[in-house]
């Protein structure tokens, strides 16, 4: 199989509907804290934005220059993590993590959404973009807990 079959096999239909259909891609005037990360590797970079009440995540908004990839991922972060507490999204980050890096099993709810990525685990330079969305929320959550 050539190269550029594998290309166009990575870059399904379901992950080109969910960049497309991004939740939440306003920015947040209100936010509690806000953090921008980028991926050295290809220059894809995403900006969030998160109220929190206690442990809990009310708002998020986020702005995302990436890939169709990471555009998908955060597309299922962002459908998915208001009501969700800091632990739940250090978990699903930790288990996309272990999907892409070590063979593990697709993250569990909330986050399973992002199974539709298993096929990138065997593409490592598109995986600090696939990891964006998480890195930049759970910053953002580390600097509310450094300001509390």
């Amino acid at each position: 199989m050539s190269a550029e079959t594998d290309m166009i096999k990575l870059y399904s239909g379901r992950i080109l509907a969910l960049a497309a259909d991004m939740p939440r891609t306003k920015r947040l005037d209100n936010a509690t804290a806000t953090a921008k990360k980028r991926a050295p590797l290809c220059g894809s970079t995403v900006t969030v934005d998160i109220v929190h009440d206690g442990d809990v995540i009310t708002d998020y908004g986020q702005d995302v220059k990436a890939c169709a990839l990471g555009q998908a991922a955060a597309a299922v972060i962002g459908a998915q993590i208001v009501g969700l507490t800091f632990a739940q999204v250090q978990q699903g980050r930790d288990e996309l993590f272990a999907m892409l890096k070590t063979d593990g099993p697709v993250p569990a709810a909330p986050f399973d959404g992002l199974d539709v990525l298993q096929p990138a685990k065997d593409y490592k330079n598109r995986h600090a973009s696939i990891l964006l969305a998480f890195d930049a929320t759970l910053e953002a959550l580390q600097a509310t807990k450094a300001t509390a």
